[in-house]
Formats: C-alpha cells, structure tokens, sequence
C-alpha cells in the first residue's frame, strides 16, 4: 500500500514538474493522464482481436488534435461513422528509392474518436499482426503499466518482470516472409538475422520539419536456429515500438515441454 501511495506521489510530482517545463502543451498532459490508466488496464481498456487487433478506451481522454501534436502527421483517410469518425494511416512497402513494391504489401493503423474528438479506439490491421502476433501485442500494452519515463526522449521503457508470463507460439520466417515478402536489407549477426522493411506512409499533410517521419524502418529478428521471430522494431505515424517477444515468454513451460522423458 505505501509503495503504491509513494510511485502515485512521485508521479504527481513529476505530472506538475511535466505542466511546468511544457507550458501550454496540454496534449503531453492528457498522453501522461493515458499512462496513468496503464496501471489499472483492464478498468481502463479492453482488447479485441480478430481480423485487426483493437485497443479500446473505456475512458477517453485524448483528443484527435493531440494526436496530430505529438505525431506531427495526418491521417490517409478521414471517414465519418456514426460515433464520430475513423482515422486511418495506410503504410505501403517501398524500395530503397521510396517506390512502391509490386505486389503491394500494406497495413494500416486506425483510430476512431467519439462526438466529442476523443480517441476510442486504435486498431492494427492483419498484416501488422503478422509481426505483432495478438497475445504478444497486448502483453507489451500491459506493460505500459509501470515503465520508466524517458523525459528528455519522451519515451516509456515497459518493464515485463511485472507481468505475468505468457504460453504462446512465436511466428517462423517463412510464415512472416509469406506476408511480407523479400526485405530492403538483411543484416547477419552470430545468432540472429535481422530483417529491415520500408513502409512509406500516405498522409494529407507533414508538418514542417517531420518530414522523414513517413518513412517508418521495420526491423524483425529471427533467432537463426529456431527460425522464429524473437524481436520488432519500428516506429508508425509517430509512435515508436520495440517488443523483445521472448522476455514475455513463459520459460519454465517452454522447458517443461522440451524435457526429456
């Protein structure tokens, strides 16, 4: 109990030190008010995962302009529905000249806000899934809940030692290649291979200065002898995700299961 009362105390603190340093930039405020729901997720959020993997907001508190302001990018599409309307950024793979793949390769990401502007949901499509299996993608949500805060970079370090592990199968090459087709780069290390995607994303409008931020790097890792992908990383209109999939893994089953009789 005290600890809880101390970590709230010390993000206060640090909420009105945020306020301070950031006058008038109210939209970093309500990004710091999400971070706190993070600790509580399953009061705050819930999860949905079929064809896309959807995050939604029992509580909104963001609005549509914040999101423009901290990712300095607008969406490809902009369509009412009968909530409000739906947000959707397409990122299509490209060469190393930024010239669009043939077949096309392409995900989205989707955000729907209510009446009021606020953000309700954000969804992944399937492709995305393809390298952010479901499972995975929720449990580095839920580790949200707790991370270090990078106030110079703006950035969270989800912390997995607080969660509980999960029971789950990682993708192999060859089903994530079958997605996503030949890379841009391979890079060979000792015990890994890494594999580096472009996607260009189409937008509206870049504000001056975030230009190179619709060119978004995918990087994913495979471990060389299992072939299974163990790590990704990229950044997608603005947000910046790394998911080291083994540290969520329940070991002691994956030991159990290769123990001989």
């Amino acid at each position: 109990m005290k600890t809880g009362i101390i970590k709230r105390s010390l993000r206060l603190v640090f909420l009105l030190t945020l306020t301070a340093s950031l006058s008038g930039c109210m939209y970093w405020i309500r990004a710091y008010q999400v971070y706190l729901q993070m600790d509580e997720f399953d009061r705050n959020f819930s999860v949905e995962a079929n064809d896309e993997f959807t995050l939604r907001f029992k509580h909104p508190i963001l609005y549509s302009k914040d999101f423009v302001s901290l990712s300095k990018l607008y969406a490809s599409q902009d369509d009412p529905t009968t909530d409000g309307r739906r947000w959707r950024y397409w990122f299509r793979k490209v060469d190393g000249n930024n010239e669009l793949i043939k077949p096309e390769v392409k995900f989205y990401s989707a955000l729907n806000f209510n009446k009021e502007n606020r953000l309700i949901a954000w969804s992944f499509s399937s492709l995305f899934l393809a390298i952010a299996p479901p499972k995975f993608l929720e449990i580095s949500l839920r580790s949200i809940g707790g991370a270090e805060i990078d106030k110079e970079k703006q950035q969270l370090k989800a912390n997995p030692a607080l969660l509980e592990k999960i029971s789950a199968d990682l993708p192999k090459k060859p089903a994530v290649l079958a997605q996503l087709g030949e890379p841009f780069e391979i890079k060979d290390e000792a015990e890994q291979e890494v594999y580096i995607y472009r996607f260009l994303l189409e937008t509206n409008h870049i504000e001056e200065g975030y230009e190179d931020r619709a060119l978004n790097e995918v990087k994913i890792t495979f471990d060389k002898k299992t072939q299974e992908l163990v790590r990704m990383a990229g950044r997608f209109a603005g947000l910046k995700v790394s998911i080291n999939y083994r540290k969520f893994l329940d070991e002691s089953q994956d030991v159990a299961q290769n123990k001989p009789e």
